[in-house]
């Protein structure tokens, strides 16, 4: 199920799949998506702000390229750490509380890699996270205005790792080297071994701390890699999740799930 709660243009009640959409859709979708349109609110409200107090002379113009620079610096930080130790942690799904919060922001993701609908950050735990990452910095630098400054920074960047991440999804080769290397990193972290290649737009922590890996070669294939280890003997002591997920258990690939589905359903 996707979040959304309510429908614009081309978010509707069809499932969008990326290896069958082409980047002309994938844009169109993903401006119109509320959650992105949300952050790009939040940049421009933010930004006009600063913009207009620097402008004014109320606010440090250093402090304030310095609120943008950190920001620069620790978004990558924290996301790696969040995507290893949180996303793929093996504890919110021990509790009825944060089971439903799990499945939606990762589990699903894995379960369907190219389900559009479940591969954008949850609105409701991306933004109060980029906020807590930024916004601190930011004001121990230069106040309200570096605040701001750093969270407009941040969500920013957040609207071009999704965007990244999506292209990453789709069927298609990207035109530019790097998005085709992180594509090739990041397909292996989806359908080979979860346990690494954390990075989505930037891999030099996983190479930094020793996470990255090139491809099958490197690595034995997961068989968690489309469950996070969420299994039907964990789901007897923590039921969770399994309870909320139509179809589940999911321990195999997606496209072979659908094929699956799809001669049961002509033979019958």
């Amino acid at each position: 199920m996707s979040d959304v709660p309510f429908k614009i243009g081309f978010w509707s009640d069809k499932d969008y799949h990326l290896d069958r959409m082409n980047l002309r859709q994938l844009t169109v979708a993903y401006f119109q998506y509320y959650a992105i349109v949300a952050y790009i609110a939040v940049v421009l409200v933010a930004g006009g702000v600063v913009i207009s107090e620097v402008i004014a002379g109320r606010a440090s113009v250093p402090g304030v390229l310095g609120a943008i620079l950190a920001t620069i610096f620790i978004y990558p930080v924290v996301w790696y750490l969040l995507h290893r130790y949180i996303l793929h942690s093996r504890w919110m799904w021990k509790s009825r509380l944060t089971a439903g919060t799990w499945k939606r922001i990762h589990y699903d993701h894995h379960s369907d890699p190219n389900n559009l609908k479940v591969l954008f950050g949850a609105l409701y735990t991306t933004l109060p996270t980029v906020a807590l990452a930024t916004m601190p910095v930011g004001f121990a630098l230069a106040g309200w205005i570096g605040a701001l400054a750093a969270l407009a920074t941040g969500v920013a960047q957040t609207c071009v790792y999704e965007y990244v991440h999506c292209i990453q999804h789709l069927g298609y080769l990207p035109k530019w080297a790097w998005v085709r290397e992180m594509k090739k990193f990041h397909m292996a972290h989806h359908f080979h071994n979860e346990n690494g290649n954390y990075g989505i737009t930037n891999l030099f922590w996983d190479r930094l701390v020793g996470t990255f890996y090139v491809g099958a070669a490197d690595r034995p294939k997961s068989a968690t890699v489309f469950n996070l280890g969420y299994d039907e003997e964990v789901a007897k002591q923590y039921p969770y999740v399994a309870k909320m997920t139509q179809g589940w258990p999911h321990t195999a690939n997606p496209v072979h799930r659908k094929r699956q589905a799809a001669a049961a359903q002509q033979a019958g």
